[in-house]
């Protein structure tokens, strides 16, 4: 009898101990916060009412408020929102989730938790949570999601100190494979924007090299620019404090080019052109890095358009303390502006080459590389890869379908040998 009761003792506490684990993995939760995940969709470019600790949601804003999060796996998912009233009356809200809508009235002064109910989460993935002002103001901290679709984790933006990168959304790389032993005089590459990919923010990186890169721009709904920039060998980000002897200084530049000092990501010379390049057309960049026997190098751009058919000179830098030649080819793509980080973007590169012992050589491998927005698991909406058309990058947008950072492609097919008489580049 008392084999009996210790082994019924026995099996109670094994019962009540998976019941209170059980418990313990389905009541997992995570705090969204709206100042790192949201949106105010549509309209937006340099304005919005997201804030760095909170959103304000008013009747008076036709926008939605959209809060972005990537469910790891299936099943339920409970949602509460955390909110106060931003005015003197109370405040109505609209939510949609997976086309569910609801209200929601938030009538108290402090921060009050909302329960929006229970979802069935049918496939892990990036989902988002919409909320429309539709009485009043009110002000919102965080979406606050848990339940069995969590359980295995929840992808969001969590740390404070990347707010600002991840509603920019992560950059991506692809790295041209050119042997270490080359001595390599010019990077050449074209590069072609989708049509509907070229959103305001974003940079489209076709020549990067170990000092500086060169690209296009999306800088408003009326300009576009391309960009050439170098870094200075003095690391700050504030140029007015890099020494005499470590600055770039500007050889010559192209008509109607602006140049100047740029900072914030490191420090060094900057040049743009105000020009209104084409979504579906196809650009070519020439760079060229030449060491100038006295412990310098001197960098060229030029930028060749299809509607001009002749290519313009950009501009040419000396970078001091530099003894070298062209290393590491690569190009990127990025969004530079915070609030346009829910839109979507791709570029596609085509026919890579570079110039060494006389002789232009094919780029035939690839790799893809990602920022730390990526790597730290705020945002994963990044990706790249080859078509027959050529190596593509995308980011923004909140898509799913992803390649491991690190992975290597080959080009499809073979291009054509740039056709570039050196001498009479302007």
């Amino acid at each position: 009898m008392k084999n009996t009761k210790s082994i019924f003792y026995l099996l109670t506490f094994l019962l009540c101990s998976f019941c209170v684990d059980v418990w313990a993995q389905s009541t997992k939760s995570y705090e969204v916060s709206l100042a790192g995940n949201a949106f105010q969709i549509g309209g937006n470019h340099g304005k919005s009412r997201i804030g760095r600790e909170t959103a304000f949601i008013a009747a008076s804003d036709s926008r939605n408020t959209n809060t972005y999060f990537k469910v790891l796996g299936k099943g339920d998912l409970q949602i509460k929102l955390r909110g106060r009233k931003a005015g003197p009356s109370i405040a109505k809200l609209e939510i949609v989730f997976l086309k569910n809508k609801r209200q929601a009235v938030i009538d108290k002064d402090g921060f009050t938790d909302i329960d929006l109910g229970t979802f069935k989460i049918k496939e892990p993935g990036y989902h988002h949570l919409d909320l429309k002002g539709m009485e009043g103001e009110a002000e919102v901290s965080h979406i606050i999601v848990s339940g069995s679709a969590v359980e295995e984790g929840l992808i969001f933006s969590d740390d404070p100190s990347f707010y600002y990168w991840s509603r920019r959304g992560p950059s991506c790389h692809m790295g041209y494979e050119v042997p270490e032993n080359e001595t390599v005089r010019y990077y050449y590459n074209e590069m072609q924007i989708p049509v509907g990919e070229d959103k305001i923010g974003s940079y489209f990186m076709a020549v990067g090299f170990a000092q500086g890169y060169f690209g296009i721009q999306v800088n408003s709904a009326s300009e576009r620019r391309v960009l050439f920039s170098v870094w200075s060998p003095f690391e700050t980000d504030d140029p007015k404090s890099i020494p005499e002897d470590h600055k770039i200084r500007l050889l010559k530049k192209g008509v109607a080019v602006h140049t100047g000092e740029f900072g914030n990501e490191g420090s060094g010379g900057q040049s743009y052109l105000k020009y209104n390049w084409k979504a579906g057309n196809t650009y070519r960049f020439l760079l060229k890095g030449s060491p100038d026997g006295s412990g310098n190098t001197d960098f060229t751009a030029w930028f060749f358009a299809p509607e001009v058919n002749d290519w313009k000179l950009i501009a040419s830098f000396k970078r001091p303390q530099t003894d070298s030649h062209l290393k590491r080819f690569h190009s990127f793509l990025e969004n530079f502006d915070p609030n346009q980080g829910y839109l979507g973007r791709k570029v596609v590169y085509k026919n890579q080459w570079y110039y060494a012992d006389n002789a232009w050589k094919p780029i035939e491998r690839a790799r893809f590389t990602v920022d730390n927005t990526y790597t730290q698991k705020q945002r994963i909406d990044a990706t790249g890869g080859v078509t027959k058309d050529g190596f593509y990058l995308q980011n923004g947008g909140f898509f799913n379908n992803i390649v491991s950072p690190g992975s290597k492609f080959d080009a499809i097919k073979k291009g054509e040998v740039p056709v570039i008489d050196f001498d009479k580049l302007p």
